[in-house]
């Protein structure tokens, strides 16, 4: 019980109005989400450089040959390094890899750069610290840890919550996970669970150097004010950096927001300039003679036909990108269009609630049944975790019902035996298409940790392409493939008796989870 008393003065913060940015929406196809540069770069990219996974197995595969593949640079953000086999056995394919580096000619230019959260890398006795200190004591000028540690955990707080408890208040949950040139966006964490049966979404983008440089930007700008993991397990701040939980709280969120935004704002230069240099190049007046001579060589790109937006979520430094970009979409979403959402963990912010209920387009939101959420059956408060989703579920449901949209919202419920469900992300089909032309998939929940807690990054696909979009179309069927349509019934089934004291405290308690 004094668990939750601790977080008592973080129960109910303000939660500030978002206004949008005014949207400039064109009236056909895909391009009609051009305003997100407005906010953030803008790549465009091949789609045939584009890989939808559907599987863990495949993620955990994928993750192994790039590693073994990776010349340059190794860049993995996530929340945690699990500690069993599986993860051991990433820990050795870096480690080969590496020594490698180490033996070919000259200096070797392999970089790995790793970011976790603290609290959760530093859970237990072994854990993602212990994995990957032998890598620090082996190839100390090749191998950087960064843990990030929540400006919001400090004082007395900090010192009276006990471990797990203090994952609440805020965490590093990007993942992001690079090597040389490639990127694979997901929700899912480096644990043996997310490369067996735990189910989520994973895309590879190939030869994308500009997102991987941005990526990499991003990992360091947050690297850069976490603790540094030393060889002996003990962490430190870079010299003059601000310290996250002793220093300054208003300083240490100044210099974060300002190293962030300088990665995004640089980034979107960048890429304006890039766009700008090749419309000028493609105009009927340029230099056909230059053109030839890029033809000749081999180097002219083909046009793009996919666009992808980085969204950046971090209120903690006043960074809220992803949520504008959200609510945009969710509130431009026309008549007859289909939002196709999905999140292992249905707690939906007011505002999000608020948009898919007063908004025109039809919903299918898919959500984890109790079996298969990630905190089935575990010991403790956690325990009820589960059951304090079907509470939230059920309020949603009955709030549909009484506006009579039923027909227009609809609830799903991802159940496989043997599986756990880590999904998140959205795909949006324009009114009269039975294919999407945009999908977002990182790592938000879509709920109040993800908009106010948490450190985030997803993107936004938007293609053009047919066998991209067929591709995100059969992502998304897979997915539903596995889940029943919730009604009235489901929640007089037993196992969905939600005790008294669970509907009382969840109020209380549903911004920390």
């Amino acid at each position: 019980r004094s668990s939750w008393l601790l977080l008592a003065p973080l129960l109910t913060p303000p939660v500030p109005v978002i206004t949008a940015p005014p949207c400039s929406l064109c009236p056909e196809g895909a391009h009609r989400f051009q305003w997100i540069r407005n906010l953030v770069p803008e790549f465009g990219i091949s789609s045939s450089h584009v890989k939808v996974l559907s599987s863990p197995a495949e993620f955990y595969e994928l993750l192994k040959v790039q590693i073994k593949a990776a010349k340059q640079r190794v860049v993995m953000a996530s929340l945690y390094l699990g500690t069993g086999l599986l993860e051991q056995e990433l820990v050795y394919c870096l480690e080969e890899t590496l020594e490698k580096s180490l033996q070919a000619k000259g200096s070797p230019d392999l970089r790995v750069s790793i970011l976790l959260d603290c609290t959760r890398g530093s859970r237990g006795r072994k854990n993602s610290r212990t994995m990957l200190i032998p890598l620090l004591q082996r190839f100390p000028e090749q191998v950087r840890v960064s843990l990030f540690h929540t400006p919001n955990l400090r004082g007395l707080l900090r010192l009276l919550i006990p471990e797990r408890f203090n994952e609440t208040i805020g965490l590093q949950h990007i993942k992001v996970y690079l090597f040389d040139d490639n990127v694979i966006l997901s929700g899912a964490n480096l644990s043996d669970l997310y490369f067996t049966n735990r189910q989520d979404r994973y895309v590879l983008l190939r030869d994308s150097p500009e997102i991987a440089d941005f990526f990499t930007e991003l990992v360091d700008a947050i690297g850069d004010v976490s603790l540094q993991l030393q060889q002996d397990d003990t962490v430190q701040m870079m010299e003059g950096m601000v310290h996250p939980y002793q220093g300054d709280k208003v300083a240490y969120c100044e210099i974060a927001n300002r190293r962030v935004m300088e990665v995004i704002n640089s980034a979107r230069t960048r890429q304006e300039l890039l766009h700008a240099k090749t419309f000028h190049s493609s105009q009927p007046g340029s230099s056909l003679l230059s053109q030839q001579g890029s033809q000749a060589s081999g180097s002219l790109k083909p046009e793009p036909d996919t666009w992808i937006y980085p969204l950046i979520q971090m209120k903690p430094f006043g960074i809220q990108i992803d949520e504008m970009v959200t609510e945009t979409l969710l509130t431009e979403a026309e008549r007859d269009a289909r939002i196709y959402l999905t999140t292992g963990y249905f707690n939906l912010t007011q505002a999000y609630m608020d948009l898919i209920l007063g908004t025109r387009a039809e919903y299918r939101i898919l959500l984890a049944s109790p079996e298969v959420n990630g905190f089935f059956g575990a010991k403790g408060v956690a325990g009820a975790i589960p059951a304090a989703y079907v509470y939230i579920e059920h309020q949603f449901y009955s709030e549909v019902c009484y506006l009579q949209q039923q027909e227009r919202v609809q609830l799903q419920e991802y159940s496989r035996a043997g599986w756990t469900f880590h999904a998140k992300g959205l795909w949006l089909y324009l009114a009269g298409s039975d294919l999407p032309c945009l999908t977002l998939i990182g790592s938000p929940n879509f709920g109040y940790r993800s908009v106010h807690r948490d450190l985030e990054a997803q993107v936004a696909i938007v293609t053009e392409n047919k066998a991209l979009q067929q591709q995100l179309h059969q992502e998304q069927e897979q997915l539903y493939l596995c889940s029943g349509v919730v009604s009235t019934s489901t929640f007089e089934q037993p196992n969905r008796d939600v005790k008294l004291w669970v509907k009382l405290v969840t109020p209380l308690i549903k911004n920390f989870f």
